[in-house]
């Protein structure tokens, strides 16, 4: 892309430096000489080189990086059961982003169950500023449930692979292992 652009520009500026003045000139001389002329080609390459490259960015959602989201933050979600078995106000407000990142991740191509995920986390935590232990209870589980977020399962070397390399979202967790003999 950046080659095409750098080679049409350079077109373009040699083209324009060896055009005739105006349209009545019959000359067939060049008024312009060869040094000046490339002189603005090479300014003209200079500054499209220079150019920053255009983003390509296309924001890719894929089954792998949804699958990521839910594994990540799931995991984190599902481990607050504890916290919110007990009352603990300040831990689940502390799991705050995992919250956030799930539904982001999770639902990025679903606005509808995007906004669902949301208005269930705030009712959570509209619940841990009330200070209602019964409220967050009821909310996280009907979170955890409409969500289907579950913890990652125990996988141990005699039950199979959890994970193929060092980049597996599932690395360094209770659900990887890697079968070695």
């Amino acid at each position: 892309m950046k080659l095409s652009l750098i080679i049409t520009t350079l077109t373009a500026s040699y083209t324009a430096a060896f055009a005739p003045a105006t349209v009545e000139r019959t000359r067939t001389s060049l008024d312009m000489d060869r040094r000046a002329a490339f002189g603005q080609i090479t300014a003209a390459g200079a500054a499209i080189v220079t150019m920053p490259a255009i983003a390509s960015a296309d924001g890719a959602v894929s089954k792998a990086t949804i699958g990521r989201s839910r594994g990540i933050y799931g995991s984190r979600i599902a481990a607050l059961q504890s916290a919110v078995d007990a009352g603990d106000f300040a831990a689940v407000a502390n799991e705050k982003n995992a919250f956030i990142l799930f539904n982001s991740g999770v639902y990025a191509k679903d606005k509808g169950r995007k906004s669902a995920a949301v208005s269930a986390t705030n009712e959570i935590f509209a619940a841990i500023r009330a200070q209602d232990k019964t409220s967050l209870k009821s909310a996280f589980s009907a979170y955890r449930a409409s969500n289907n977020i579950d913890e990652m399962p125990d996988v141990s070397n005699n039950d199979g692979q959890g994970f193929s390399n060092d980049y597996d979202y599932r690395a360094r967790t209770k659900a990887g292992a890697i079968y070695q003999r």
